[in-house]
């Protein structure tokens, strides 16, 4: 089975390693782990995910920027955000931004992986 993806950008390694757990045997891989919207940044044309998860609250540069900045250096990025800060707004600012998606942490396996594959299933839509 052909694997899809992902580019996890958060400044916790506890919530990588989570995800990580999370998705072993499931049809998602993480490609790359960044800790930073900067790093996220410099690594994108390198590992060229099928989708980035954007934690939002991150020392330097937050998610929200750093889905902006991603979209303009890329407009094709896909973006799902994994974010404790569940406001309105801020889901709002993310969905204008072209986010695919909203995770809340804490989250369990199930919303994982269900709410990544809506988002793929969101973006194979858009084709």
């Amino acid at each position: 089975m052909l694997k899809r993806r992902i580019m996890v950008v958060d400044d916790s390694r506890v919530v990588y390693a989570e995800m990580r757990k999370m998705l072993e045997g499931s049809e998602i891989e993480i490609a790359a782990f960044c800790r930073s919207g900067e790093e996220a940044l410099e690594q994108y044309d390198t590992v060229k995910p099928e989708l980035v998860t954007l934690d939002i609250v991150m020392p330097g540069m937050d998610g929200l920027e750093t889905c902006e900045r991603l979209k303009k250096s890329h407009p094709d990025a896909e973006i799902f955000m994994v974010s404790s800060m569940a406001y309105d707004d801020i889901i709002d600012q993310a969905a204008a931004l072209g986010a695919k998606g909203f995770l809340f942490k804490p989250f369990t396996k199930e919303a994982l992986l269900e709410g990544l594959r809506g988002a793929f299933k969101a973006i194979e839509g858009t084709e």
